[in-house]
């Protein structure tokens, strides 16, 4: 069975706003014309996009593609799913019914992981999941509506005993990182990846060995290029407010995941783990 790569059209809409000029004008050629693109050869298309061979090549790696050969692999798959309904995201009005309120936003939430999917790379969260799963101690570093995802991620590793310390902000961070070995690992959170906190303390955490993970926007970010180990999530929509709601769930999405690798690498441990917690917190409220 010959696995379908997809996710090439959302992959260069995602990234559009972290390409650089060239790269951002043979992108926007490949939106307006991808049927015609996957025919074509790298000569050609900069030829029909008036840019170099070389900006071609380097768009394609901005996208996470081993050469434009993937990526037109990936246009493709997107291709052969156009008999189906084009899925977008819907502006949330405020001033419609409950009944369209309650779609619009699950509606959004849906694209939003349906989208992240595309980027997210099988080899790298197999990475991350071996990495997590080794370290000794795991630092966790989110900053506002990101400190919610490591919150969430905390409780799910605490309950199956994996040793991790949570930072929500610069003094707690930097404290994180300085005490972190090689074999550690550190997970910053960030979707614009552009905490200028996080960096500094990503850079502390990888001077002193520790595996770098990061989870962000796709497309390429500060905080994304100081990693080890990449990890991207996909929303398009253009509303501030949704854009902030499905990029959380997209992200604890992501981070199900993980918890979910862990766990099944460390089976056994994980299960006995979890009673122990389960029976601590139950006798802990009869006692209350």
């Amino acid at each position: 069975m010959i696995l379908m790569l997809k996710g090439g059209l959302v992959s260069i809409e995602a990234a559009m706003g972290s390409l650089k000029p060239m790269e951002r004008k043979v992108a926007q050629y490949i939106l307006e014309h991808p049927e015609e693109v996957v025919s074509l050869s790298v000569q050609k298309l900069a030829e029909y996009a008036d840019v170099s061979e070389a900006t071609i090549v380097r768009l394609s790696r901005s996208l996470h593609c081993k050469g434009f050969q993937e990526l037109k692999l990936r246009i493709a798959g997107d291709l052969s799913q156009s008999s189906l309904p084009a899925e977008s995201y819907q502006e949330i009005r405020t001033d419609g019914s409950i009944g369209e309120l309650i779609k619009s936003v699950s509606h959004n939430n849906i694209v939003s992981i349906q989208d992240t999917l595309t980027v997210l790379s099988p080899e790298s969260v197999e990475k991350a999941i071996t990495a997590l799963s080794g370290a000794r101690k795991i630092g966790l570093f989110g900053v506002g509506a990101s400190a919610v995802i490591a919150e969430d991620f905390k409780q799910k590793l605490s309950r199956i005993n994996r040793w991790c310390e949570i930072g929500t902000g610069f003094d707690a961070q930097a404290t994180i990182a300085a005490n972190l070995l090689p074999g550690d690992a550190v997970f910053g959170i960030s979707y614009a990846g552009q905490t200028e906190d996080m960096i500094r303390t990503l850079e502390i955490a990888k001077q002193n060995g520790a595996s770098v993970i990061t989870l962000t926007r796709f497309g390429s970010n500060p905080v994304a290029d100081l990693a080890d180990i990449q990890l991207f999530i996909s929303t398009l929509e253009k509303s501030i407010r949704s854009g902030a709601m499905a990029s959380r769930i997209a992200q604890l999405n992501v981070i199900d995941i993980l918890y979910v690798g862990v766990a099944g690498r460390h089976y056994e441990e994980s299960v006995q783990s979890l009673e122990k917690t389960r029976q601590a917190v139950k006798a802990g409220k009869r006692n209350g």
